[in-house]
Order: structure tokens, then C-alpha cells, then sequence
């Protein structure tokens, strides 16, 4: 966490968006706050390089007409349509002016993208070259789109969607590829990365567990077509002496994560877990309930498509290792297989369609 507190000061952010469009409006979380947080203003403007912006881009948004807003304890809120020319695959500066009333923030702590946060209340001149800077993401929450366009695909997952192992500030998570890859195809398709680190399908831990999550973070979203379901390692990796039993709880619990989005008009697609033999989280019973489950995933008729991420990523001549050109820590792979495995999400999707 940064040393600047944020009340009465400014942090700017940047995130890669997938879609384009000339009308958005931005989604701002205080959902795992307990307080009221103030929001003096909000301003958007295309990002230029390191934590500069292209100040002529800059547009102030507005809540219900104003540009202030307190946002109440565990609720969220969503600006005002604004006109601005939002390119497909570009980088969006957004700085946010906290006022006084507010401690803690909800968050994001797994970026992989730098922010920047000043003492005071920045404009769009205002110079960040001697901000703070922390790999964090603060209070954002959401952009949508509203334009013409074929919809969204939400990814839920863990630290490998979360971009564990990516480059910090390159934008090249395996979901920055999958959109890459669509929309090089000529796809007008949005990617939402709903990845937390840590995070595990059965229990609580690094955020609310996915059987929890699932509802507000993909059901709740706006205009969905496909959910990717990518996430379950955690729950193998943390097991101890009941690996049978979480494989089995693993394999109900995509069913019905299946079940409710098929019931929203939904496709879905799941994915096989990758291997991790070589880290810490490997024993001989976690890989058995690691096949187990993707034995299903492979079999199962529950999904309108699966990605085999196990396959694409695993060493040929050893199976329970990561391919060793793929990997980072033997868990979670390098942008060399983010790459792979975006390309071969956008694949089994366009072939789904």
C-alpha cells in the first residue's frame, strides 16, 4: 500500500481497455469499504507514456450532474454517459480527486499496471512526475461501452487471469491477448478480466470465494455474451488430506456456475487447470484431484466450449510440469504463455460462435 493517504489528495491510473466506442461511463467501488468516501472529481484523458496524459484528451465526469459524489459505505457508484472517442485496445488515463472523508479504499492490489498519487487536487495540467508511485488499482471499478458493439466475455479467475507473471505496465496478461487476438480478427468484443490473485472457487480468502462472487462480478454484468470460467488451483493447491472431496466440490461448483449463466442467456466456456509440479502447491494427491477435475472438464457436456490450457501449456515429455519456455515460478506462466493461451482462448471462442 502507498504512504500517501488518499483522502484530500489524487491518484491517477491507467488501464488497457478491449473495446471502443464514443460514449462510456465509468463504474467507482467503495464495496469492501465501511465508510463513506468522498470523490471531488473525476477526469479521464488518453495516457501518454509513464504517468503523463495528453491534457487536450481530458474530460471531467459527472454523477447525477455533479462532478462530486460520496460514495456511501459497501455501495458503488456509475457516472453520467460521456462523449469521448475511446479507441479499441488503447490506454485510458483516469485520475480521481479523493476528498477529506474517507480511510480505507477498496482496491485492486494485483495491477501489474503503476499508479500515481499526489498530494492535492489535480487538473489536467498538473504535473505527477514526483507522485508516488504503487502497483495498485484504487476504487475503479467498471467502463462500459455504450455503443454498438457484439458484447462482453467475462473471465473469472485467479492470479493467472489477475496477470501473475505478466510485465508490469505492458498490458500482457493472457486476457490482454485474448482481446488483442479478437479484435485483430475483427471482432468489436469486450474482454473483462475478473481475475483476483489468491483467489480460490470454495472459500473465502483474497476476495469473496468465486461461488460467492460469481453473481455481482459475471451475472451482473452489463451485456455479457460468455463467461470463461478459469479458476481452482488455489483450492487444489491449498488442500490438505481432503483433495478428493475439493475435486469433487470443484466439479458442482462449475456446474453450477454453468447453470446460472446458461439461465441469463449466457455461453459458456471452462477451462482446464494448468499444472504446477516444480512449486510448492504440488503433491502426488493434489495432481490426482487436478486430473480429476479436468478429466471432467474434458468429458463434460455442462459447457458450450472449454479451453485446454492444461494441454496447450504442459511440457510434452513431462505432463505435471509447465512447459519450461511457458512458465514463471512453475504456477503462473511469462508473457510467452499469456500469449499462447490468449490466442487459443480467442480461437475456441470465434470457433464457438
Amino acid at each position: 500500500m502507498p504512504q500517501t493517504a488518499l483522502a484530500g489528495n489524487s491518484v491517477r491510473q491507467t488501464v488497457k481497455v478491449s473495446l471502443g466506442g464514443d460514449v462510456i461511463r465509468l463504474q467507482l467501488s467503495n464495496e469492501y469499504t465501511d465508510e463513506a468516501t468522498e470523490i471531488k472529481s473525476v477526469f479521464i484523458a488518453d495516457a501518454a507514456d509513464s504517468c503523463d496524459i495528453l491534457p487536450k484528451t481530458a474530460r471531467f465526469l459527472t454523477f447525477n450532474g455533479k462532478r462530486n459524489v460520496t460514495m456511501e459505505a459497501r455501495k458503488s457508484v456509475m457516472s453520467d454517459p460521456i462523449k469521448y472517442r475511446l479507441r479499441p485496445l488503447q490506454r485510458l488515463s483516469i485520475t480521481i480527486n479523493y476528498g477529506a472523508k474517507g480511510g480505507r479504499i477498496t482496491s485492486h492490489p494485483g495491477s501489474r499496471t503503476t499508479s500515481y498519487i499526489i498530494k492535492g487536487e489535480a487538473k489536467a495540467r498538473t504535473s505527477f512526475a514526483k507522485a508516488e508511485r504503487t502497483d495498485h488499482w484504487f476504487t475503479i471499478s467498471a467502463i462500459d461501452v455504450l455503443s454498438e458493439n457484439d458484447g462482453c466475455v467475462a473471465v473469472i479467475g485467479n492470479s493467472i487471469t489477475d496477470g501473475r507473471g505478466s510485465t508490469t505496465n505492458l498490458q500482457n496478461r493472457w486476457t490482454d491477448a485474448f482481446a488483442g487476438s479478437l479484435a485483430a480478427n475483427g471482432h468489436e468484443i469486450g474482454v473483462l478480466n475478473l481475475g483476483i490473485g489468491a483467489n480460490c472457487v470454495l472459500t473465502d480468502g483474497v476476495g469473496e470465494a468465486a461461488v460467492k462472487r460469481f453473481d455481482r462480478d459475471v451475472l451482473q454484468q452489463r451485456n455479457v455474451k460468455c463467461v470463461v470460467i478459469f479458476e481452482g488451483v488455489n483450492d487444489i493447491g491449498g488442500s490438505n488430506g481432503n483433495s478428493e472431496t475439493v475435486a469433487n466440490a470443484l466439479i458442482d461448483a462449475y456446474k453450477d456456475m454453468a447453470t446460472k449463466a446458461h439461465a441469463k442467456g449466457m455461453k459458456v466456456i471452462c477451462a482446464t487447470i494448468t499444472p504446477f509440479n516444480g512449486h510448492s502447491y504440488y503433491t502426488h494427491f493434489h495432481e490426482a484431484a487436478r486430473q480429476t477435475v479436468n478429466d471432467w472438464i474434458r468429458k463434460s457436456t455442462d459447457f458450450d466450449a472449454i479451453i485446454d490450457f492444461d494441454l496447450l501449456t504442459r511440457d510434452a515429455d513431462r505432463p505435471a510440469f509447465l512447459d519450461k519456455s511457458l512458465q514463471e515460478d512453475w504456477l503462473h506462466l511469462n508473457p510467452k504463455g499469456y500469449e499462447k493461451m490468449g490466442k487459443a482462448a480467442a480461437s475456441v471462442f470465434e470457433q464457438m460462435k
